[in-house]
């Protein structure tokens, strides 16, 4: 069970309310004689005095410290602040404490651990006028005290989202740690059973010949692709529940979007035996239209990469994550492109880089790349901003 950071300042805040009440009741107690209308100040704390113990456990969470108690605990307290005149109509010629007292912190206080500063700046701000309206005239001593309670609230708020955004953080460092731990003892089964039994069904595919051979080679393949994944870190996941088609195209797909994207499971179907695929350590997640798309365009890129290279040509898919931008660099080591004939091949009606990659990206705000040597095989790169433009804004490369 994990602690939250936030349950000893609930704890704190519910102590301090109590031992509040009780100085404020004991300040009446010690000075009644001086009130010209103590009974206003008698049912005033005997009902201060009920709220804070019947409403304890209200403030040990902020699951029960609902906005509606917020609002009913703060009324409270302007109310006592402004009924102090009334009780004692001397209150503002002489620096006399008001009828909640410092119990009126507590309220404020309440309001910094439910919703940070912004509350607490809210909250405390009302004390404040109601301190000066109930003064009159106030003095120095006031107005220290007003600035004192502002300031120490907005600093406990921000010190209580900083906790929060800390522990969720640390959450999710847990389960990384935990899902990392999970992929090592994953990888382990399958080196230590999967690959074994592949390897074997090659070498003896390989011995008897015929469609054993043909056997063989498959499961060299295969065990060469598993062993790409096992070596990357990345357990590879079912389509359908990386948010991509089932067994399509992985750029579209009938349901709705389930979220950000890691790019890098939708690129995995892409590594084989010629086809090696590099990527950070660290999920690249993107957008599910934008992750869907590049993932589509690398497709496009690979298919151009058999189509032209031929089917012994190798490739390389190269995975960069910029703070603004993803680049995906395919590159193979066929003939290359001689110079002038992607043009051509436009002008001909063969769309393939025109729609299929730089249609893709354009409509993503990103851009796709194409350089190409003869003799020295093709790169393109690809490129998708973080924040995807709506309309055909990406420029176009040359």
């Amino acid at each position: 069970m994990r602690m939250s950071v936030e349950l000893p300042l609930w704890r704190a805040l519910a102590g301090y309310r109590v031992l509040t009440m009780v100085y404020a009741v004991l300040i009446f107690l010690y000075n009644r004689d001086r009130y010209e209308r103590a009974w206003i100040a008698a049912v005033f704390l005997t009902l201060l005095a009920v709220w804070t113990l019947v409403t304890l456990p209200r403030v040990l969470d902020a699951a029960r410290c609902t906005k509606r108690f917020l609002g009913a605990d703060l009324t409270i307290a302007l109310s006592g602040i402004l009924l102090t005149v009334l009780a004692d109509k001397h209150a503002q010629q002489i620096d006399s404490p008001t009828l909640p007292s410092i119990w009126t912190a507590g309220s404020v206080l309440a309001f910094a651990l439910r919703g940070g500063w912004r509350w607490a700046a809210a909250a405390s701000s009302l004390v404040a006028a109601a301190n000066l309206v109930q003064r009159g005239q106030p003095s120095g001593e006031t107005i220290h005290n007003v600035l004192l309670v502002w300031i120490a609230s907005i600093a406990i708020g921000y010190v209580v989202e900083v906790a929060r955004a800390s522990e969720r953080t640390l959450a999710r460092a847990l389960e990384i740690e935990a899902a990392t731990r999970e992929r090592e003892r994953l990888a382990r089964d399958i080196h230590d059973s999967v690959l074994q039994v592949l390897a074997m069904v090659q070498r003896r595919g390989s011995a008897l010949g015929g469609e054993a051979a043909e056997l063989g080679r498959m499961a060299g393949e295969q065990e060469i692709a598993l062993r790409s994944l096992v070596s990357s870190g990345l357990v590879p996941v079912d389509p359908e529940a990386a948010g991509g088609p089932p067994d399509g195209d992985p750029s579209g797909g009938d349901g709705p979007p389930a979220g950000p994207l890691d790019l890098r499971s939708l690129l995995t179907r892409y590594a084989g035996p010629r086809v090696t695929l590099s990527e950070p350590g660290a999920p690249v997640v993107l957008e599910p239209s934008a992750a869907r798309e590049l993932a589509a365009a690398v497709g496009a890129a690979l298919d151009n990469v058999e189509r032209h290279a031929g089917p012994e040509a190798r490739a390389w898919i190269l995975v960069e994550e910029w703070p603004d931008q993803v680049i995906v660099t395919v590159r193979d080591d066929g003939p290359g492109i001689a110079e002038g004939r992607l043009a051509q091949a436009e002008g001909e009606g063969r769309l393939g880089v025109a729609l299929s990659i730089r249609g893709r990206l354009r409509e993503l705000g990103g851009a796709a790349e194409v350089v190409s040597v003869p003799g020295q095989g093709t790169e393109v790169e690809l490129t998708v901003p973080r924040a995807p433009a709506t309309g055909p804004a990406g420029r176009d490369a040359r």
